[in-house]
């Protein structure tokens, strides 16, 4: 497994977290994981895994993730975990 995986790499998919709610069971689910994952809205990235980090995001808008990992089966888990808030 790559550690220090460049975000240039790194899978992406796009969530939308509609609801304060929606931010914590997302945020839950990314601090089960054993890769960094970085989450980006506009010009702002910042670790998914940081519940503050997420909020300080604008979540009206769709927010991208990558996932810092090359282990795909890790990567299919956790995409299979936050289903419901992936939008494209």
């Amino acid at each position: 497994m790559i550690t220090s995986m460049r975000r240039e790499d790194a899978e992406k998919v796009t969530i939308l977290l509609s609801k304060v709610t929606d931010a914590g069971e997302f945020n839950r689910q990314a601090s089960l994981t054993k890769f960094g994952i970085e989450a980006q809205s506009g010009s702002y990235i910042v670790d998914a895994k940081s519940l503050m980090g997420l909020f300080s995001l604008d979540l009206s808008k769709p927010i991208e993730l990558a996932m810092l990992t090359d282990d795909d089966k890790q990567k299919n888990d956790f995409k299979y975990r936050i289903n419901k808030f992936i939008v494209a």
